[in-house]
């Protein structure tokens, strides 16, 4: 597992993705996600325009290896539904990724848990909280909340 130093950095790295989503990704929220295998980032992504990739199937997409010792840093948690793309908690599963660390859970409740309750039942280790409150002071703005 990586130092906490170095994964802050990366988590850090995903937030700066995230920003590059905006304004193309709305309606949905601007998340940036990394791929890390043997401590160093192999791939990156973010929200592209709606009917497009998320931040993670973007990362997926841009890396051809196995993926059994990668894991994601994400700054919301994976989408568990199908909405105009697959679901990418399940793509994370169905890729065979080994560890998802996710900074925010996601307030909508389309969502709330069940992206890391997907991971978890794939026995995918899922860290939750890191850089906790440094992403959400970016993300909240454009998060469904519940009603």
């Amino acid at each position: 597992m990586a130092e906490l130093a170095q994964e802050i950095g990366f988590m850090q790295r995903a937030l700066a993705l995230s920003q590059q989503a905006l304004p193309a990704c709305r309606p949905n929220p601007p998340v940036g996600c990394v791929l890390v295998k043997e401590g160093k980032i192999v791939s990156e992504g973010f929200t592209q325009p709606p009917g497009l990739h998320h931040a993670e199937a973007m990362a997926l997409a841009n890396y051809d290896l196995p993926f059994n010792e990668v894991t994601a840093y994400v700054t919301l948690e994976p989408c568990s539904f199908v909405g105009r793309t697959p679901s990418c908690a399940h793509t994370l599963v169905a890729k065979g990724i080994k560890r998802v660390v996710v900074a925010v859970l996601d307030p909508d409740p389309r969502n709330s848990g069940k992206g890391i309750d997907v991971l978890k039942q794939a026995g995918i280790e899922v860290s939750i909280g890191l850089c906790e409150q440094e992403v959400f002071n970016f993300i909240s703005p454009y998060l469904l909340k519940n009603k």
